[in-house]
């Protein structure tokens, strides 16, 4: 997998935006990083053609011993941006994401974002586990996270939704994840979550909907089994996409590898969008995103 170029220390900051492509922006955004006593260890751009549209993430640090306020440093790159019109954003690269992820009674994506982040494979911190089923609330008990059990029914769905917005606003949450959350999003959770919400999905959609799909893609002999991770909305499974990861399958698998598989797949395709989207890499560009690493 694609891996970023460059080791994040805690003196490192990052400025990632997009706005109208025109003459200078590079020359501006240099300037104005030089003049702050910044070197810059890392730089990605793109200039989507069709759209008119320039994205680029830079990340730095500081030089010569100079010390930043960085809301100092936001004012005065707001300067800079104005006249450019750009959306952009300027964080500290050390700052860790705070996440809540949400669960059924499929484990694997939960284990694998718990372990990742607990090696510091992810800069995040994961302050609760919300799951509409008990059973997962010994694995997240074995990484010292506190889990919430929010049971979902017809009846209940707003009541449900609306605790989870409460917790969401409580532990000031950065991202929620759906690590194979089997409950769909009301259209209202899903405009309050937008561009802060990530899921994972297999992506033989919309071949094989419902139950066991793994199961379903075994009796048709399907070639390749896939993940997609994206941003949650409320077309469901049709956010802007972060990451797909697909693998072959043969006619000597059983429908148990072909689960295994595809569920290796939901792992390692969700982890990376995580990852991605916590270093700020990913910007959305007309319902698709670019993804600079």
């Amino acid at each position: 997998m694609p891996e970023s170029q460059a080791t994040s220390r805690v003196s490192d900051y990052v400025l990632t935006f997009s706005c109208p492509d025109q003459p200078a922006i590079v020359h501006a955004v240099a300037t104005f990083l030089v003049d702050h006593g910044c070197n810059v260890v890392e730089s990605q751009q793109f200039g989507d053609r069709e759209a008119g549209t320039f994205f680029m993430r830079v990340q730095f640090e500081p030089v010569n011993g100079t010390e930043f306020d960085l809301a100092g440093l936001r004012r005065d790159f707001a300067d800079v941006a104005g006249p450019l019109h750009m959306s952009w954003r300027l964080l500290a690269a050390a700052e860790r994401a705070r996440v809540l992820i949400m669960v059924s009674k499929y484990g694997h994506c939960l284990n694998d974002l718990l372990f990742r982040a607990n090696s510091g494979w992810l800069n995040i911190d994961v302050v609760a586990v919300v799951s509409n089923h008990p059973d997962l609330a010994v694995l997240a008990d074995n990484y010292d996270v506190p889990f919430h059990h929010i049971p979902v029914t017809a009846d209940t769905k707003a009541t449900a939704e609306a605790t989870l917005l409460e917790l969401v606003a409580d532990l000031r949450v950065d991202l929620v994840v759906l690590a194979r959350y089997m409950q769909v999003l009301t259209t209202d959770l899903c405009k309050q979550l937008e561009g802060r919400a990530i899921n994972i999905h297999h992506s033989m959609l919309p071949s094989f909907k419902g139950g066991r799909p793994y199961q379903q893609a075994y009796r048709r002999g399907v070639k390749l089994v896939g993940a997609t991770a994206h941003y949650v909305t409320s077309d469901l499974d049709e956010g802007p996409i972060i990451e797909q990861e697909m693998a072959r399958v043969d006619h000597s698998m059983t429908a148990q590898e072909i689960t295994a598989l595809g569920r290796d797949n939901e792992c390692l395709a969700l982890a990376r969008a995580v990852r991605w989207h916590t270093e700020n890499r990913v910007l959305l560009d007309n319902g698709r995103t670019v993804v600079l690493h």
